[in-house]
């Protein structure tokens, strides 16, 4: 079967599909329906081929070895060129190796502990605090706390610092790269070269005096025979860290909307959870967040070659955004729904990649997976939210989805 000719939306600037993408949610869904599941368009003068659904996913994930890593401009630079997630080949695959030792199962049950004290805090804090609480802001803060007490042994004045200036640096990740005075990429630019001179210092810190993990991956370069220097080891911190909190955060709090506004279903898995036994409810419930809120939208690869994505050709050097969505052509019919009791009845197929696929798959997909099992126990089991009337909870969705108004909620003990 010859493949059929690539579709295209037409666009010769791409000025106005650029608009379009960061002021609609439904950007992609929208030229899906119209296109198929392969399409190009340009964005910022870039042709960049979107796909989706498991065939045109699939086909893409088995030609490995006719990909490369590829990010926009504003996440290359914000990034860094050393970073791991700006290398591709041998080089990135020994860089890797090292640097997800701080995510193994060893480290997990180093961590978890940790974890599960900074959950207890969470709890106090929100027993303790009168009126209103800006959830998605806490899971935020939660999730960046673990990276920087578990991994780079932080107390929490250094923390907080580090913190402030993370979340300028993450919030111009996926933005407009212009670098002029006041825009929210030259504010990340600056706050970028604060925190690798301070990751620089938590790197010049002796083994002795280490409270993280950082050991490991002293060990694990050593082992492998990679000559880092700090400049080069920083960028991979500035990296980890990015890939252990930004996932984990939209998560948590994709997580506690769907059950605040699910209420039966959190009865379903309080059930569970009090029942002392493996949490099958729970993993259930987390599938179904990740499918339907997803906290990787999708991720990008350039094809070194001409490869074929569900029958459709594609041309070497093309950039590749696969879109990670529920909305998929499926034959079921209730996709809209939160249930997740799909995921133990048999009745969901699929295959869900909530934290991308292949070979550079989340760095922190293991530490996300440990967080959210922790706090759901931990939080569910101790406090009972109640949403906050009139507020907006619609997602926004970059760099990661999370409640436009911050999920305002209310805490009472059980």
């Amino acid at each position: 079967m010859t493949a059929a000719a690539l579709p295209n939306t037409g666009a010769v600037t791409g000025l106005g599909e650029t608009l379009a993408f960061f002021r609609d949610p439904s950007f992609s869904q929208r030229r899906f329906s119209e296109l198929g599941d392969v399409f190009e368009t340009k964005l910022l003068a870039q042709s960049i081929v979107f796909i989706r659904g498991e065939r045109a996913i699939g086909d893409l994930l088995k030609q490995e070895d006719s990909l490369q890593g590829w990010w926009p401009d504003s996440v290359r630079q914000l990034l860094g060129s050393k970073s791991l997630a700006n290398r591709s080949g041998a080089d990135h695959k020994a860089r890797r190796r090292v640097v997800g030792q701080l995510f193994s199962s060893a480290a997990l049950s180093r961590y978890t502990p940790q974890i599960e004290a900074l959950v207890d805090d969470l709890a106090d804090e929100l027993q303790h605090t009168d009126g209103p609480v800006p959830l998605a802001a806490r899971m935020r803060r939660f999730a960046f706390s673990v990276i920087a007490t578990t991994v780079l042994g932080l107390d929490n004045a250094n923390r907080d610092a580090l913190f402030t200036d993370f979340e300028i640096w993450t919030r111009a990740l996926f933005s407009i790269p212009l670098a002029l005075p006041g825009t929210p990429f030259a504010r990340a630019l600056a706050a970028r070269q604060r925190l690798l001179a301070r990751l620089k210092t938590v790197l010049q810190t002796s083994n002795v005096e280490r409270k993280g993990g950082l050991d490991l991956l002293s060990g694990g370069l050593d082992e492998a025979g990679l000559p880092l220097d700090d400049d080069d080891l920083v960028e991979q911190l500035l990296l980890l860290l990015f890939a252990g909190y930004e996932t984990t955060a939209s998560s948590l709090s994709c997580l506690f909307r769907a059950l605040l506004l699910n209420p039966e279903v959190e009865h379903w898995l309080m059930q569970d959870l009090n029942s002392h036994e493996r949490p099958s409810r729970l993993d259930a419930t987390v599938l179904e967040v990740m499918r339907m809120t997803p906290p990787v939208g999708g991720f990008f690869r350039r094809n070194t070659q001409s490869i074929e994505l569900a029958d459709v050709a594609i041309p070497q050097g093309r950039v590749i955004q696969v879109v990670l969505s529920s909305s998929s052509a499926t034959d079921q019919t209730d996709l809209e729904a939160f249930r997740p009791q799909r995921h133990l009845d048999g009745s969901f197929q699929q295959t869900l990649l909530p934290f991308g696929g292949g070979e550079r798959v989340c760095l922190g997909k293991a530490l996300a997976e440990l967080e959210i099992r922790l706090m759901a126990t931990g939080l569910l089991q101790r406090v009972q939210l109640q949403l906050e009337p009139d507020q907006d909870l619609s997602l926004q969705l970059i760099p990661s989805p999370t409640p436009r108004d911050g999920l305002l909620v209310t805490a009472t003990a059980r």
